[in-house]
């Protein structure tokens, strides 16, 4: 089986790009980052301290998580109500951060992502998959971009979606995660030694699927 390993920080556009480049290459495609954002919405929704790992780690047993491809794109249901909008929220993004950075969730979604790896041709998008959860991908790229370029993108879309927020928010927040991100102690985020470095903070949106698409068509061999 072929897998490809897109990983970067929050705001790069790893999940659009993946999956775009999925579609287009046949592969299925595992938003990891969804996963961890829908344990985050359940812990905000049942008034769940997110840092507390042993509060966290008492809900795993009451969460099911599912992604569903239908012919709008992916959707994501938690407990089998689709949460696709709700878990794109700024605050569930924060909380995702904050759940991802224990040992016991990630250990919980690891084997069900490594299941499908297994199962499939994937395209597979995340902080640590490279690193971590699959540490002998056929390709790995580490998708990057400045972070003004991140925020930029991330409250043009929130403003489109006609949600009120002011751009230093926004940046604050991505420089929040960037933080936390790299900071954890389980899995932090990183560059794998053997993944392709991209920058995008100075190419649009079909610039970087095309650069991504060569990438994986000459390594994915």
């Amino acid at each position: 089986m072929i897998s490809i390993a897109i990983d970067g920080p929050s705001g790069a556009g790893k999940s659009t790009l993946a999956k775009r480049l999925a579609k287009q290459l046949g592969y299925i495609y595992v938003d990891t980052g969804a996963m961890y954002r829908a344990i985050g919405l359940y812990a905000l929704q049942h008034g769940i301290d997110v840092k507390n790992e042993t509060a966290v780690q008492a809900t795993l047993a009451d969460i099911c998580i599912g992604l569903k491809h239908e012919d709008d794109g992916q959707h994501v249901y938690l407990n089998k109500k689709d949460v696709s909008d709700a878990i794109r929220e700024e605050k569930v993004g924060m909380a995702a951060s904050a759940v991802s950075a224990h040992p016991t969730v990630r250990a919980y979604l690891l084997e069900a992502q490594r299941g499908m790896a297994m199962a499939a041709d994937v395209l597979m998008d995340g902080r640590d998959i490279g690193t971590v959860v699959l540490p002998d991908a056929t390709v790995k790229i580490f998708l990057t971009a400045s972070s003004k370029a991140r925020a930029q993108r991330r409250y043009k879309e929130l403003c489109e979606k006609g949600q009120t927020i002011d751009f230093d928010t926004v940046l604050a927040d991505i420089e929040q995660r960037d933080y936390n991100d790299t900071h954890r102690a389980a899995a932090p985020l990183k560059q794998a030694e053997d993944a392709i470095l991209v920058d995008t903070s100075d190419l649009n949106f079909e610039e970087s699927f095309e650069k991504l698409l060569d990438l994986i068509k000459t390594h994915a061999k």
